[in-house]
C-alpha cells in the first residue's frame, strides 16, 4: 500500500505526511517528524518513533539517543547526518513515549515504504525491535536477528539495537552495536552486496 497519489519526491511525500490524520497520534503531535538527511543516500537508518524532543524540533534522534547515533556514525562509519538518511517507523510521537501500537505502525507504513522506495539505499540499518520487525516482516526479536545482514529490496538490511537501549545497557551491547555499524560499512563498501562475515542469507524478507 502506498500513500494516496504516490508522491514522486521525498519533499512531496513530506508535505503529504505533514497533514496526515490516518491514526490517533495525529491529535497529540506538535509536528510530523518525517526524516532528515540526504535523499539520495546509500545508507538509511530506521528507528521506532519520535520522542518529546523530536516532536518539538521536528527531526529524528535529537536527544541523548541521537548523540550516540551521531557518535557511532562518526567513529564507525566516518560520516554524519548529511551523508545518510534517518527516518522512523511512525512519524508522530506516541503519548508518553510509549511503544507504537499495531494500528499506528500500519497507518504509517505507507510513508516508510515510500521513503525506502524513493531513497533506494544500498544498506538499511534498523534501530531496535519495531523497525526491524516491521521491515523484515518477522516476530523475532532484535537479539536473535542482529549479527548478520539480510537481503532487502536489492540491497542489505542490518539490524541493531536502538541507541536508547544501548545507553541503558552498557558495554557489551554497545560493542555489539559498534560491530553492526562496521558490518554496515563493509556492505556499503561492497555496493550493498553481501561480504564475508555478514552471516548467511535469511528467510526473512520484506513484504
Amino acid at each position: 500500500m502506498r500513500p494516496p497519489g504516490s508522491p514522486v519526491t521525498l519533499q512531496a511525500l513530506r508535505e503529504q505526511a505533514a497533514s496526515c490524520t490516518r491514526c490517533p497520534l495525529a491529535g497529540g503531535r506538535t509536528q510530523v517528524v518525517f526524516g532528515v538527511g540526504n535523499p539520495e543516500a546509500d545508507l538509511l537508518f530506521v528507528g521506532e518513533g519520535p520522542g518529546r524532543e523530536e516532536d518539538l524540533v521536528g527531526e529524528p534522534f535529537v536527544g541523548r539517543s541521537g548523540q550516540l547515533l551521531d557518535r557511532l556514525m562518526r567513529e564507525e562509519l566516518g560520516m554524519d547526518r548529511s551523508q545518510c538518511y534517518i527516518a522512523n517507523v511512525v512519524k508522530c510521537r506516541p503519548p508518553g513515549n510509549r511503544d507504537p501500537e499495531p494500528l499506528e505502525i500500519e497507518s504509517c507504513r505507507p510513508y516508510l515504504e515510500r521513503q525506502v522506495e524513493l531513497i533506494d539505499p544500498q544498506v538499511v540499518v534498523t534501530l531496535g525491535n519495531f523497525a526491524t520487525r516491521t521491515l523484515l516482516a518477522t516476530t523475532e526479536g532484535i537479539r536473535t536477528l542482529r549479527g548478520r545482514a539480510y537481503p532487502f529490496r536489492g540491497g542489505q538490511l542490518v539490524p541493531t539495537y536502538h541507541p536508547a537501549f544501548a545507553l541503558r545497557s552498557g558495554g557489551e551491547i554497545m560493542a555489539e552495536m559498534r560491530a553492526d555499524f562496521v558490518r554496515a560499512k563493509r556492505l556499503l563498501g561492497a555496493g550493498g552486496r553481501p561480504t564475508p562475515g555478514t552471516g548467511p542469507p535469511s528467510a526473512h524478507r520484506a513484504p
